[in-house]
């Protein structure tokens, strides 16, 4: 695999047993970058290792006065020198590959279990988290596949030396050989303290971010209650913890870089006094001196890399669990018995009885809306694993949403996201033009246009339009910021509602669809849904009685079942419960059947509401 050749059809199904685990998988799955570079890491290695050799014959030929053994030690210095430039110049080739497709892999692997699992994934693994996997994990990751390769050639070229040293002087070679493992483990009983303080360096890093995004997205409220002192405090005392740990940390591995340092010095002390000794005494040449000194030397090179492994598995092995974490999640299904084509018919949850018929605007009144939430993401087939089960069977699988009698579970992903769409109470709205915001996967029978001006957002594109003057006036082309920071709450909710009626699935799924607009507003948006929407399921979880007088049924639901069912009006002259959520009663005023009068116990609308709202649900 090159860098052109990214993205990778398929990334593969990783091994989420652990975190080592994974990083062998990973490893695994890349073999043949893997080789290539250990073939080039080898030749640059060796390369190296054969200069002390061409050295020492260059000294032994002065020493001899040998002519002709200098040129040839200056031959073999140049080939050397080619084979040095040629196998460093591909080892970091090979090696960056390795690390940016390694990278790639696991991004794809993130990026395809965020889109399996949907809103779900959030409820399970915290955003930030996600977040710090798709970002600097992936490169701890990508270092220790792209280390590995070069640690396996240095650790080879390593033994090689050794056993050459050994066949070429034995008297010093035999040394050397002993040391060598010496030096490369001695750092090892150090590395559990060096990776946990690493850890903590890392947790207290993420709290300290985790509280400056929260500052910085509450800033207004807090300068509103005068509370940034107190908040820019917390950062600060969290900061000062997050220094603290650092320099613990980089002690511990400044502790591991000296003794790679100190050891290797002692034996090139050791090697040149004994080496010295023998030579003074007759018993080696100087040139064989100089070349096992100059052998040793260079093995300090390799040396490194087997700290280089060392800090990158302990960085890696960490990032290497949280990717495992995400990964490992999945979405709940049965074995695939339908041929994939999207169903039609009413939409039926086992779980509370909730029957949206097709073609007809359901409205969902809930007076829990966390029992609201996971209602709607478990009619969009995100069911979690414990919502059906009681406490002593949470393994039990939560009974699949039906769509004209088909379990969601039972169809491949795509086609039960085409056929049930479920817009959150908070969607996001991605970065980009607004054309590009509107050009998602959809069946071609509503138009950008259309799906705009059912979610009312004239006055949107006409503020998107002054906003940018290198549009030429085209609302389409101007660019949303991250998240639409740069829109209002309402505007923001309704340019994703458009989004979402762009899609025209078989059915719509919206929580909460106008709970950032005004009164008036309210008004159209679910007016235009109504309309355009009509013939097609719609389930919307409201308790505005604006939109609640607008759908074709309304469904109560209490203690997690349903509980009534029919129109609004109907509901709010017949049950208790209903008018309760709807009208905000308290619970005494919700056991006085007939205490409000002919106006609020019709419409639902307390005596306060401006007279527009009355004028529309009346």
């Amino acid at each position: 695999m090159q860098i052109r050749d990214l993205p990778y059809s398929d990334p593969g199904d990783p091994d989420v047993r652990s975190g080592p685990r994974f990083l062998f998988w990973l490893g695994r799955s890349q073999l043949g970058g893997q080789v290539k570079s250990l073939c080039w890491g080898l030749l640059h290695h060796c390369a190296i290792a054969g200069l002390p050799l061409a050295v020492g014959l260059a000294v032994q030929a002065v020493i001899d006065r040998s002519g002709r053994d200098l040129a040839l030690a200056g031959v073999l210095l140049v080939v050397l020198g080619v084979f040095i430039a040629l196998g460093d110049t591909m080892l970091h080739r090979t090696a960056v590959t390795n690390w940016i497709t390694a990278a790639a892999r696991v991004q794809q692997l993130l990026a395809r279990r965020t889109a399996e699992l949907g809103s779900a994934l959030t409820r399970r693994v915290a955003a930030g988290e996600v977040v710090a996997v798709s970002t600097g994990d992936v490169e701890k990751i990508g270092w220790f596949v792209e280390a590995l390769s070069r640690f396996l050639a240095a650790a080879t070229a390593l033994v090689l030396i050794c056993v050459g040293l050994v066949l070429y002087l034995p008297s010093l070679g035999v040394l050397v050989a002993v040391a060598t493992p010496v030096l490369a483990l001695a750092v090892l009983p150090l590395l559990p303290r060096a990776t946990r303080r690493a850890d903590l360096q890392r947790e207290k890093a993420g709290r300290a971010t985790e509280l400056a995004s929260d500052t910085v997205a509450g800033l207004r409220v807090l300068r509103g209650i005068g509370g940034e002192e107190l908040f820019l405090g917390r950062y600060r005392r969290a900061s000062q913890e997050v220094r603290e740990a650092a320099v613990r940390s980089a002690r511990m591995w400044a502790v591991i870089s000296a003794i790679q340092v100190f050891l290797p010095g002692v034996l090139l002390i050791s090697l040149v006094w004994y080496g010295a000794t023998l030579a003074r005494d007759g018993r080696i040449d100087v040139g064989q001196l100089v070349t096992v000194y100059s052998a040793a030397t260079l093995m300090l090179f390799p040396l490194r890399n087997v700290e280089e492994i060392a800090m990158a598995y302990s960085f890696s092995r960490p990032s290497a669990q949280r990717a495992v974490r995400v990964l490992s999640l999945r979405r709940t299904t049965r074995p695939p018995t339908e041929d994939g084509a999207t169903p039609r018919g009413d939409l039926y949850d086992p779980v509370t009885g909730l029957m949206a018929p097709q073609g007809l605007f359901t409205a969902v009144v809930c007076g829990d809306p966390d029992e609201a939430g996971r209602l709607a993401e478990r009619l969009g087939g995100h069911a979690e694993p414990d919502e059906a089960s009681g406490p002593d069977d949470a393994s039990a699988p939560v009974p699949s949403v039906l769509l004209g009698g088909v379990p969601l579970d039972e169809l491949p992903l795509a086609s039960a996201r085409s056929a049930v769409l479920v817009q959150d109470k908070d969607p996001v709205l991605l970065s980009g033009t607004l054309r590009e915001l509107l050009d998602v996967p959809s069946s071609g029978g509503v138009t950008a246009e259309d799906a705009l001006a059912a979610a009312r957002c004239g006055d949107v594109l006409d503020a998107l339009a002054q906003a940018s003057a290198e549009t030429d006036g085209d609302p389409m082309n101007t660019r949303i910021t991250e998240r639409g920071r740069s829109l209002s709450g309402g505007q923001r909710q309704r340019l994703a509602l458009a989004r979402s009626l762009v899609t025209d699935p078989e059915a719509l799924v919206l929580d909460e669809p106008t709970s950032a607009v005004d009164s008036h507003t309210e008004a159209r948006v679910a007016a235009g849904i109504e309309q355009l929407r009509r013939g097609r399921t719609t389930v919307a979880f409201a308790s505005s009685p604006l939109l609640l007088d607008l759908a074709d049924r309304v469904v109560l639901l209490h203690g997690g079942t349903v509980a009534a069912v029919g129109t609004h009006r109907e509901l709010l002259r017949g049950e208790p419960r209903y008018r309760a959520v709807v009208t905000r009663d308290t619970e005494a005023e919700a056991a006085a059947p007939a205490a409000h009068d002919g106006l609020t116990a019709v419409d639902g609308l307390r005596p306060g509401r401006a007279v527009e709202e009355i004028e529309e649900t009346a």
